[in-house]
């Protein structure tokens, strides 16, 4: 991806916050010079990798087969100390794909903040950690619910669905209802060794430097 494009996404995410009246941390627009100056006190931004982030999982194709998100909070992983938790916000898009995947530790509740409707595909996992079939439950705001495998949940504004680990999970925004504002609030996050995709994918697009970063992503801080 060009620079120029993760940047123009990046300002139309904060437009796209704003007119949901959502607001991120005054750091999620520092620029070089502020993250030089707040090095020191920033390090639980730097370690737990808080922030901007963007992914196409490899494909190439962001716009068919990728996601925008922001960690705002998470925890160190192995640190009983520190937060048990993490939340997030995500953008996703009509028919963007985040692809098959499960966490092996973590359990998650992703919640339709606003804007269209949020599709999400469930399976089990077998032992071997394939897609099983049989019936699959979950619980949608405390309320059970059953589908098939591979069956869809569609989570209308203000909707939450409970993910448990080793759930088979797969999501994207349902055709001609608009853009979605998805949060998540979970267990910490481990992007490192808790997430299994079904099949092999890339982490970080390539980015052709064709000018500066608007907003640095959390791979990417200058320290």
């Amino acid at each position: 991806m060009k620079r120029s494009e993760i940047n123009h996404l990046q300002r139309a995410a904060m437009e796209f916050f704003g007119r949901h009246c959502f607001h991120l941390p005054p750091w999620a627009r520092w620029g070089k010079k502020e993250w030089m100056e707040n090095r020191e006190a920033a390090g639980e931004i730097f370690n737990n990798k808080l922030g901007w982030d963007l992914t196409d999982f490899g494909s190439g194709d962001f716009y068919t087969i990728g996601l925008l998100l922001f960690t705002i909070r998470n925890g160190s992983p192995g640190d009983p100390q520190g937060k048990g938790y993490a939340e997030k916000v995500m953008i996703v898009r009509e028919g963007q794909v985040t692809p098959w995947h499960f966490h092996w530790s973590k359990m998650e509740d992703i919640i339709n903040r606003g804007g269209g409707n949020l599709v999400i595909e469930l399976a089990n996992s077998t032992p071997d950690e394939k897609l099983a079939g049989g019936r699959v439950q979950v619980q949608v705001d405390g309320l059970t619910r059953s589908v098939e495998a591979g069956g869809k949940i569609v989570l209308t504004p203000g909707e939450s669905i409970s993910l448990p680990a080793y759930l088979y999970h797969k999501f994207y925004g349902e055709a001609g209802k608009g853009t979605v504002m998805v949060g998540e609030v979970s267990m910490v996050n481990d992007d490192d060794k808790d997430n299994r995709f079904l099949d092999p994918i890339g982490r970080f697009p390539v980015i052709d430097e064709d000018e500066e970063p608007l907003y640095y992503l959390c791979n990417e801080y200058p320290v």
